[in-house]
C-alpha cells in the first residue's frame, strides 16, 4: 500500500503505472485477506483483522505526515520513498529464511518454486521499469529481489535431485512429510459425532 502513496501525483509526480499496479495489487490482496477471514477460526481471523489493521494505520500515519509536513515532491518522495524501500527489502527477504535449512538439508521441499519464480519476474519487470525512469527508489529493493530470487532458483537447480530422493526415501519407509500432512476439521467432527 506504501508503493500506492509514493504513486500518488502529489507525492511522486507522472508514476501513473506505480499506482494503478499496485492499486490492483492491493485490490487482489484485500480479496485475499477476506476470504482468509472468511474461511479462519476465531483467534485466527482475529489476528488477521489486526494485522491489516495495523497496517492500514501505519499507511495512513505516513501519508497524513508526509501530506501535512512536507510540501515539495522531492521531500514526499524521499520519504515516502525510502520507506518503501525499507519494507520491499523486507519482503523480498522473507522467503529466503528459509534458505538456511535449506542448504543443511539439502532440500527445496520447504521453498516453493512458484513463490521464487513469481519473485523473480516481479523483481525482473520493476527493475527494467525503473532502469527506464531512472527511479532509484524502485530499483534499489527490485534489484536487490531480483538477486534474491535468483538465489532462489538457483537452490533449486542444485537441490531438485536430493529432493526427489529424499522424498522417495520417506515414502519407502512410510514416514510422512510435512507437505504431506493435511488436516481436514469437519472430518473430525463429523466422525467423533454418532451417526443418526
Amino acid at each position: 500500500m506504501l508503493w500506492m502513496v509514493y504513486g500518488l501525483p502529489i507525492v511522486h509526480p507522472n508514476s501513473t503505472l506505480v499506482l494503478t499496479i499496485n492499486a490492483a495489487g492491493t485490490a487482489i490482496e484485500l480479496c485475499y485477506v477476506i476470504l482468509y477471514m472468511v474461511f479462519s477460526d476465531g483467534p485466527k481471523r482475529l489476528k488477521a483483522l489486526l494485522l491489516f489493521l495495523g497496517d492500514l494505520a501505519i499507511v495512513g500515519t505516513v501519508s497524513a505526515i508526509v501530506l501535512i509536513f512536507f510540501h515539495t515532491h522531492e521531500r514526499r518522495s524521499l520519504i515516502v520513498g525510502i520507506l518503501c524501500v525499507i519494507f520491499c527489502i523486507i519482503m523480498y527477504l522473507a522467503p529466503l529464511t528459509v534458505m538456511n535449512s535449506v542448504i543443511k538439508t539439502k532440500s527445496v521441499e520447504y521453498m516453493p518454486l512458484s513463490l521464487s519464480v513469481a519473485s523473480f519476474f516481479n523483481g525482473l519487470c520493476w527493475t527494467i521499469y525503473a532502469l527506464i525512469r531512472f527511479d532509484l527508489y524502485i530499483t534499489i529493493p527490485n534489484t536487490l529481489g531480483l538477486l534474491f530470487s535468483i538465489t532462489q532458483l538457483v537452490l533449486h537447480v542444485l537441490y531438485y535431485k536430493s529432493t526427489k530422493m529424499q522424498i522417495a526415501e520417506r515414502k519407502k519407509k512410510g514416514e510422512v512429510g510435512l507437505t504431506d500432512v493435511v488436516i481436514v476439521e469437519s472430518l473430525k467432527t463429523s466422525a467423533s459425532e454418532p451417526s443418526h
